[in-house]
C-alpha cells in the first residue's frame, strides 16, 4: 500500500476511540441503489462507525468515475467515512484494523481474500444483504436524485449518466403510434365504494361506515390495453370473462377506449370485481370475488386460434397476468413459441398480492417487470442481495432487461447494454400518491411500448416512470393518454423544449 492511502487510513484510526467498534464495507458503488442501501445500513448497526473502501476505476465491472462514486457513497447517512482505495483491501483491512467486515450475502460461498487478514488479528467476517422493508419510508431519502421545485419530478443525475434529454423523451412518446400490440391477460374490474364513517359499533369494536357513492373501473389486463390506446398505439385485448354484468361493463369500457377485443365467456367463474371501501381518501377494506384456478384446455386453444392468425403484423406482445388462471403455463409457452417464430417482441408482469406468482415461467421476454417480492417467489431466495436476485432472474427468465420496481425506492434496472450487463436506479418520481393501485400496470406498459417502438431501455425505463408518477397522482384506474404524458415531460422540463 502506498503511503499516500495508508497514513490517512492510519490518521483515521487514531481518531477513533478505543471502544469504538469499527465496521468495512468495500465495494465499486456505481449507482447507489437500494441494495447498496440496506447493506449500508445494517454494516452501520453493527458497530460504531461505518469506514467505506470504493474500489479504483481499473476494477471489473466500474462504468462511473471514482470521485462520482465516492460522492454517492459519502451522500447516505449511514456512512461516517469513506475513501478511494488504490491497492489490495488486505493491505486496507491491515492498516484499518476493522472490527468487523461486512460483506453481501452472496460472496459468502466464494473466496474472501478478507478472510486472512482479519484471522491475524481476530476481526470478524459477516455476510448479509440487509433487510428487505416493503412498503417502507423510502431507504434512499437520503441520496434521492429528485431536486428543486416540486413540479420537477425528472431525475437529473440519472438522464445525465444516460444522456438523455426531453425532446428525445418526447420524440419516443410520439413514436409508441407506430405499434400494434396484443394484451392478454386476466380482466378486473376495480370498484371503489365512498363512505362516510358513522363511528363505532355499540355492540361490538366494529366501524361503522354508510356508502355514499360507487366508482367503477376497468382494471387488471383490461387497463393495460387501455392505457395502449391512449397512448396512441394499435391495441387488441384477447381474455376471458364470466357471463354476468361486469363482463358486460368490460366490454363496454373497451369499446369506449378504441380497444379492439375478443373477450370468449367461461360460465365456470365470474368477471373478477375488486371492491375498495373508502372513507377520508382512505382504504378501509378490499374485498374480492373471483375464481383462481385455470381455464380449460378447450378455452386456452380457442384463444389461441382466435390470436395466431393476428400475430402477423403486430409488434408487441404483453403478456398481464394476475394468476387468476387466464394464463395458464402450456397457454403462455405456446403462445411464447408463436410469437418468438414470428420475430413479435414480447413483455411480461406478473403480479401477486394475496395470491402467488411465478414470473419465471414468462420464457424470452424482452422485459418482465416483477416487484422485489415477486422476484423473490420466483427464485425462492429471500436472502441474495438485489442485484443478485435481479442478475439470477435476467439468467433464469432469459430475459433482454428486469426492472424491479420497489415502491416507495423506486426502481431497479438490470439491462443488457452494449454487450454487458449493466444495473441502475431509478427513483420513485412521486412521493405523495393518492393512490398506488395501478402503478406497475402503466410502467409496464409505456416502458414496454418505448422498447418496442425502438427506444434503449434507460429511456423507456425513464417514460415508464413518469407515468407511473402520473398514474398514482389519482383515485382509480383511468387510460393515459399521450398528450397527459407529453405535457407531464413539458411542465418537468420547465421550458417545454
Amino acid at each position: 500500500m502506498s503511503d499516500r492511502m495508508k497514513d490517512p487510513i492510519e490518521h483515521m484510526r487514531a481518531g477513533f476511540g478505543p471502544k469504538t467498534t469499527i465496521v468495512f464495507v468495500s465495494g465499486i458503488f456505481n449507482v447507489l441503489h437500494t441494495g447498496h442501501v440496506r447493506l449500508l445500513r445494517f454494516a452501520r448497526e453493527m458497530g460504531s462507525v461505518l469506514v467505506v473502501g470504493v474500489l479504483p476505476d481499473s476494477s471489473e465491472g466500474v462504468s462511473a468515475p471514482a470521485e462520482l462514486r465516492l460522492e454517492g457513497v459519502l451522500s447516505n447517512k449511514s456512512v461516517s467515512h469513506a475513501f478511494l482505495i488504490t491497492g489490495p483491501v488486505e493491505e486496507v483491512i491491515d492498516a484499518l484494523r476493522p472490527d468487523i467486515v461486512v460483506k453481501g450475502k452472496e460472496h459468502e460461498a466464494r473466496t474472501n481474500a478478507e478472510r486472512a487478514a482479519l484471522a491475524r488479528y481476530g476481526g470478524k467476517l459477516i455476510f448479509s444483504s440487509g433487510e428487505m422493508m416493503q412498503s417502507s419510508l423510502s431507504s434512499l431519502d437520503e441520496a434521492d436524485e429528485i431536486q428543486g421545485a416540486a413540479h420537477d419530478i425528472l431525475p437529473r443525475d440519472y438522464m445525465r449518466r444516460h444522456d438523455i434529454t426531453v425532446r428525445e423523451l418526447c420524440d419516443l412518446t410520439r413514436a409508441v403510434e407506430r405499434v400494434k400490440v396484443i394484451v392478454v391477460g386476466d380482466i378486473i374490474i376495480d370498484e371503489y365504494i365512498d363512505c362516510d364513517p358513522l363511528g363505532m359499533s355499540q355492540e361490538d369494536p366494529t366501524i361503522v361506515v354508510t356508502p355514499i357513492g360507487e366508482r367503477r373501473f376497468l382494471g387488471g389486463a383490461g387497463i393495460v390495453a387501455a392505457h395502449a390506446r391512449g397512448l396512441g398505439a394499435d391495441v387488441t385485448f384477447f381474455g376471458v370473462v364470466g357471463k354476468d354484468d361486469a363482463g358486460g361493463y368490460a366490454r363496454e369500457k373497451f369499446s369506449e377506449y378504441g380497444v379492439g377485443s375478443v373477450l370468449l365467456e367461461d360460465e365456470s367463474r365470474p368477471t373478477t370485481v375488486k371492491q375498495r371501501f373508502r372513507a377520508a381518501g382512505k382504504t378501509l377494506l378490499r374485498v374480492s370475488r373471483l375464481r383462481q384456478h385455470s381455464i380449460s384446455e378447450e378455452l386456452s386453444a380457442r384463444l389461441l386460434a382466435e390470436i395466431e392468425p393476428r400475430l402477423d403484423g403486430t409488434t408487441l406482445i404483453l403478456f398481464s397476468d394476475f394468476n387468476y388462471g387466464s394464463l395458464p403455463t402450456p397457454f403462455v409457452t405456446r403462445l411464447s413459441e408463436l410469437a418468438s417464430a414470428r420475430g413479435v417482441m414480447m413483455a411480461a408482469d406478473s403480479q401477486a398480492s394475496s395470491q402467488l406468482s411465478d414470473i419465471g415461467r414468462f420464457r424470452g421476454m424482452r422485459l418482465i417487470t416483477p416487484t422485489e417480492l415477486e422476484a423473490r417467489m420466483a427464485l425462492k431466495d429471500q436472502t441474495s442481495s438485489l442485484v443478485v436476485i435481479s442478475e439470477t432472474l435476467h439468467s433464469a427468465a432469459s430475459a433482454t432487461n428486469v426492472i424491479v420496481t420497489l415502491g416507495r425506492d423506486g426502481l431497479l434496472i438490470r439491462a443488457e447494454h452494449e454487450g454487458r450487463l449493466m444495473t441502475d436506479r431509478l427513483p420513485a418520481l412521486n412521493r405523495v400518491p393518492k393512490d398506488v393501485a395501478g402503478a406497475g400496470d402503466s410502467l409496464f406498459c409505456l416502458t414496454s411500448l418505448a422498447l418496442a417502438a425502438d427506444g434503449d431501455i434507460w429511456r423507456a425505463s425513464l417514460l415508464g416512470a413518469v407515468v407511473a408518477a402520473c398514474q398514482v397522482a389519482r383515485i382509480g384506474n383511468m387510460p393515459l393518454t399521450r398528450d397527459a404524458v407529453l405535457g407531464t415531460l413539458s411542465v418537468a422540463n420547465g421550458d417545454g423544449s
